[in-house]
């Protein structure tokens, strides 16, 4: 029989060898590791793209593995295109003959003053034949459309220009048509790109920024009040007349006109003007996928 000090010998030996177990698997105390984090970093007072104005966002494509206003549900018909990896998740994909057609939301059909903004990554050999469309609010009978987003004609492998073309169907009989560029915008190529448009309707003021930051305005002759109660589609990746068949009646496709081979992405229709720091916010956030 084993004494009772060879037991408790025994026991000692055995406590010991645990205790260096648990002791080298013990983590060394950090305090930084119980540190609260610190919050992101916010613009404007926001910390997220939805914590801006949601309540006046009337249409949003995301383009998040479909083509569906996220607003509306209103899903667009696709020639061509594909998905890709976005600024904000995925993006579509455009490629040569490709473009999404869709029936505007009825939000769009009723805007007066809105936002209007779309992220694009494109090269410029995409753009030297004459110019991409990116956003096109159809008019069936003219040849241009409601509102076109548009680069054109670059300066070279990373300037590019930027222009902007409105009508209002309900101006006067015919119509009233309101420009805005051409913009000389640097490394408009080989990387993402934002373009936001507002249109404020009691000034009747057209304003473009770039990369959330204001590159001029116009204010066309007798435009306001706005009115699209008329349009019906909307276009994604090309202008109204390169689609087969032509969405308007007032042409056919144009040799100085292409479709986007690049990529798109996060495009919004606010129905209100945002503000300068708020379109600046939006810019960053969505830059950095929030």
């Amino acid at each position: 029989m084993k004494t009772f000090k060879h037991i408790l010998m025994t026991g000692l030996a055995m406590g010991t060898v645990i205790s260096l177990a648990l002791s080298s698997c013990q983590k060394e105390f950090n305090a930084k590791s119980y540190a609260p984090k610190k919050p992101l970093p916010t613009y404007g007072g926001y910390s997220a793209s939805k914590d801006i104005e949601p309540s006046h966002l009337v249409a949003y494509w995301p383009f998040s593995g479909n083509l569906k206003d996220s607003i509306s549900g209103t899903a667009g018909v696709n020639t061509g295109t594909s998905f890709t990896t976005g600024v904000e998740g995925q993006g579509l994909q455009g490629a040569l003959n490709s473009y999404v057609i869709t029936n505007a939301p009825a939000a769009v059909k009723a805007l007066h003053s809105f936002t209007a903004t779309v992220w694009y990554n494109m090269t410029e050999a995409s753009n030297t034949g004459g110019i991409v469309n990116l956003v096109d609010v159809v008019n069936n009978q003219y040849f241009w459309g409601n509102l076109d987003i548009f680069l054109e004609n670059p300066k070279d492998a990373t300037t590019g220009q930027v222009k902007v073309h409105m009508f209002n169907n309900g101006a006067s009989a015919t119509g009233v048509d309101g420009w805005e560029g051409d913009y000389v915008i640097a490394n408009a190529f080989g990387q993402w790109n934002q373009i936001t448009v507002t249109y404020d309707d009691t000034a009747g003021v057209i304003t473009v920024y770039y990369n959330g930051a204001s590159v001029g305005s116009n204010t066309p002759t007798g435009f306001a009040p706005l009115n699209w109660s008329g349009i019906s589609q909307m276009v994604f990746g090309t202008v109204q007349f390169q689609t087969n068949p032509s969405l308007t009646s007032a042409t056919t496709s144009q040799p100085w006109a292409s479709f986007l081979t690049g990529s798109m992405d996060q495009v919004r229709f606010y129905d209100e003007v945002l503000s300068a720091s708020q379109i600046n916010a939006l810019y960053n956030l969505e830059k950095l996928g929030r």
